[in-house]
């Protein structure tokens, strides 16, 4: 009988019990990239384009903002975003419902003066004309660590 080595036992593990990722999840996942590219990019065009256009953003220390408003904010330039990142992402389908949750870690410059956020987000996704749009983000601080 041969002996299993723990680095082929974690192997066998990881490659029995990890989900594979769905077409699902490749698909939001680049939507994701899209959405924290644009962000990066200051590109307000392409956020356009993944918003829907009854959009609602609620975000930490800002009022809730309109579609309208969030990218009239994104245009005049006024906040830079060094980092914006996305992790721990989880998709849920509802048909043409699709909610997108997780981490996000951003560093941004606002009159010169650099702020880093730790926020856990909901995004909600409706299918409209054959393309996904976010008309929900909500983001809240996360909780201290322990």
């Amino acid at each position: 009988m041969r002996l299993i080595t723990n680095g082929f036992l974690a192997w066998l593990l990881t490659a029995t019990f990890s989900p594979q990722p769905t077409s699902l999840d490749i698909e939001f996942s680049r939507l994701e990239d899209r959405w924290n590219a644009a962000h990066r990019d200051a590109d307000a065009d392409s956020l356009a384009a993944l918003w829907a256009d009854d959009l609602e953003v609620v975000v930490p220390r800002m009022p809730p903002m309109t579609k309208g408003e969030s990218l009239a904010f994104a245009r005049t330039g006024r906040m830079k975003f060094e980092r914006y990142e996305t992790s721990q992402i989880k998709v849920r389908s509802y048909g043409d419902t699709t909610v997108v949750t997780g981490r996000l870690l951003r560093t941004r410059t606002v009159a010169g003066k650099a702020t880093t956020d730790d926020w856990r987000f909901t995004k909600v996704y409706a299918r409209q004309n054959g393309s996904w749009r976010v008309v929900s983000f909500h983001a809240s601080d996360s909780p201290p660590s322990q």
